[in-house]
């Protein structure tokens, strides 16, 4: 009889092996000149294709019923070589971007074919995907070998796809944290490709596991976990990620939401009871704002936000207040944030104390440099949950417990990554599931009463009282790779708060004119 880790080693065995398989073809396009995002939108095309004929095949109706036409299928598709095969599969891909609001037009829209290559592409339709029964394979060896690959996309810096990725172990954390029921309604306003939305689906499918009232499993399978994402292209990553995952259908509505969040206020039957988000770093997002200060920061693209209180450029900024805004009553958030949230002064202050006042501000994760594809990030999590305005008009919040995680801890993407065991000491001291009167505070773990943050300096939440002993203890000294790669970072963090400075004065900053470390 199998056990449960011989089970789980023939799983992940199975995974690597074909991670391997899709990850050596695709060094062979990269010779062509297909970056690893390509290489993956690609085969997002193909094993969708693949997979919508595994499941119409497998039909034991009367009626099977198609996803994808008969005439674009994929019999249609691998029963043409050469030329023939290549043109036949451009014509897939135009006539399949037609069907907007599902997933087929998801992950199809603004399709292009990248394999100029006839032989290759049929390599890859006939012998990679063709050979692999991909519709049979447990969702845990199709959907992590997918997003193996989704992690490889994001270690290629020129992309810049690193900045769709949040770290596994960290999004793993945050789920532990927050804890996702079957009743929640989950929202990623910024889903790049789809991680925290599967990772919360994965936790309620494993707690909840037989105990799912019926009412709960239709709720779960008809749009509670869904994202935002404005550029086509990362998703379609996120779609097809979700798919592998066993969430949504192939042929049902499309559960990302192609557009900018930003660009629209949530009425009341969007908003949701739980919000998990990385959105992009960055300055500015070409906008124009108008809040309800009556100040105007003007770019190309005009947002009419009556929600927003504060108005600012800052796409971070602006991501926080949306996010505000799009949580129920009693709603959870735990949103990734860059440094200069916390202490910017201007719009980030009124934000920071609107949050302190009307939200449950309980929680804030520092996150130590090295674990994002982005270079220079600097972040944090805040953990918030939403509150009905109080009668007595004191905040909402009481206490704000501050782990630092930052000093101390050094990772790099190659030498030392980021494992979710690193992150247990969190989890443990965030209480899951338990009243947090009950927290004890630690030598990284530390409260501070809501007076007293209301009383700093800008309400400036970049709380630190750690001493890193490498800076002490010369027996400590870290290797050259990861003293270099945190000089690097620092640099590049520091330019990006000078940035933010020098926006805050009113000088007009925009990314172009940071430069890159």
């Amino acid at each position: 009889m199998d056990t449960p880790s011989s089970t789980t080693a023939a799983v992940q065995a199975e995974t690597n092996s074909l991670v391997s398989k899709l990850w050596n073809y695709c060094t062979v396009l990269r010779d062509d000149g297909l970056s690893t995002i390509d290489y993956v939108e690609q085969l997002s095309y193909l094993l969708f294709l693949k997979i919508a004929d595994e499941q119409y095949q497998s039909d034991l109706s009367e009626e099977p019923k198609r996803i994808v036409p008969e005439h674009l299928d994929w019999p249609s598709l691998i029963a043409k070589k050469g030329e023939e095969l290549e043109t036949h599969y451009r014509t897939v891909l135009v006539e399949l971007a037609k069907n907007p609001h599902t997933n087929l037009g998801t992950i199809f829209a603004k399709a292009q074919n990248k394999i100029t290559d006839p032989a290759k592409l049929q390599k890859l339709a006939v012998e990679l995907i063709g050979k692999q029964e991909w519709a049979a394979a447990g969702v845990d060896i199709k959907g992590d070998a997918y997003e193996g690959l989704l992690a490889k996309g994001a270690e290629d810096v020129k992309t810049g796809a690193g900045q769709y990725f949040t770290p596994r172990p960290l999004i793993d954390a945050i789920i532990d944290a927050v804890r996702p029921t079957p009743d929640d309604t989950i929202l990623d306003p910024a889903c790049g490709t789809g991680g925290f939305l599967i990772a919360a689906h994965a936790h309620i499918a494993r707690e909840y596991a037989g105990r799912m009232t019926k009412a709960q499993q239709d709720h779960l399978s008809s749009g509670a976990i869904r994202g935002v994402e404005l550029v086509p292209g990362t998703a379609r990553l996120a779609a097809m990620n979700m798919l592998l995952h066993g969430i949504g259908t192939s042929d049902g509505p499309s559960l990302i939401d192609v557009r900018d969040a930003l660009a629209k206020q949530p009425t009341g039957d969007e908003r949701v009871s739980l919000v998990l988000a990385n959105p992009p770093f960055g300055r500015k997002s070409s906008i124009t704002v108008y809040g309800t200060d009556g100040r105007l920061d003007k770019e190309d693209i005009s947002y009419d936000r009556t929600d927003f209180r504060s108005t600012t450029t800052n796409k971070q900024l602006n991501f926080l207040q949306h996010i505000m805004s799009a949580l129920k009553v009693d709603g959870r958030a735990a949103v990734v944030l860059p440094d200069n949230v916390l202490f910017e002064g201007g719009a980030g202050e009124a934000i920071r104390r609107r949050l302190l006042q009307d939200f449950d501000v309980h929680t804030l994760l520092r996150l130590p440099t090295g674990i994002f594809y982005a270079g220079g990030v600097k972040a944090n999590v805040l953990f918030f949950d939403k509150k009905a305005p109080r009668a007595d008009k004191k905040p909402c919040t009481s206490k704000l417990w501050v782990y630092d995680f930052r000093v101390g801890q050094h990772f790099t993407l190659k030498t030392r990554q980021l494992r979710r065991h690193h992150l247990d000491d969190f989890v443990t001291a965030y209480l899951p599931g338990k009243s947090r009167k009950g927290r004890v505070a630690t030598e990284r773990f530390a409260a501070y009463d809501v007076a007293d943050l209301l009383k700093r300096d800008k309400v400036n939440l970049d709380i630190t009282w750690l001493k890193d002993p490498a800076l002490e203890d010369s027996d400590s000294l870290l290797p050259p790779a990861v003293i270099a790669r945190e000089i690097v970072d620092d640099l590049q963090a520091a330019l990006n708060e000078f940035a933010a400075i020098a926006e805050a004065l009113g000088e007009q900053v925009d990314d172009e004119s940071v430069p890159a470390v």
